[in-house]
């Protein structure tokens, strides 16, 4: 029998540190090329550090961290929460924004609706004269 107790609270991803820079400067809407001008670190850094090649240093894991709104835990070890996806965000946005148009349409067609019918009921007398 084996103990699998451990400090962590959560089971660590299994992706790698440079997938979930990627990750998470994708969920942030960041170009490589913003992301490295930001960090102050050639756009080849970053793509380094995404594809495994390289690893970030210490001081730009936490600048990382900080401007891609992660934990250095996540981004280290895959441990905490990961950062939201932009595309569901983002196609959310679009579907709300959608709801309301219809429900604003919906509205100027209703009262569109009774001024017709307003119309008609005072023209409907004058004929029937």
């Amino acid at each position: 029998m084996s103990n699998t107790a451990t400090i962590w609270s959560t089971v660590p991803e299994k992706s790698s540190i440079g997938q979930r820079i990627r990750h998470a400067r994708e969920a942030s809407n960041l170009s490589s090329a913003q992301l490295a001008r930001r960090l102050g670190v050639k756009t080849a850094t970053v793509s380094g550090w995404e594809s495994g090649r390289t690893e970030p240093r210490a001081n730009r894991l936490t600048m990382l961290a900080g401007f891609l709104s992660v934990s250095p835990t996540w981004l280290l070890y895959g441990l905490g929460e990961a950062p939201a996806d932009e595309t569901f965000s983002s196609e959310l946005a679009v579907l709300q924004a959608s709801l309301k148009s219809v429900k604003d349409l919906h509205e100027r067609t209703g009262q569109a609706l009774v001024r017709l019918e307003e119309q008609i009921a005072r023209l409907s007398p004058a004929k029937e004269r």
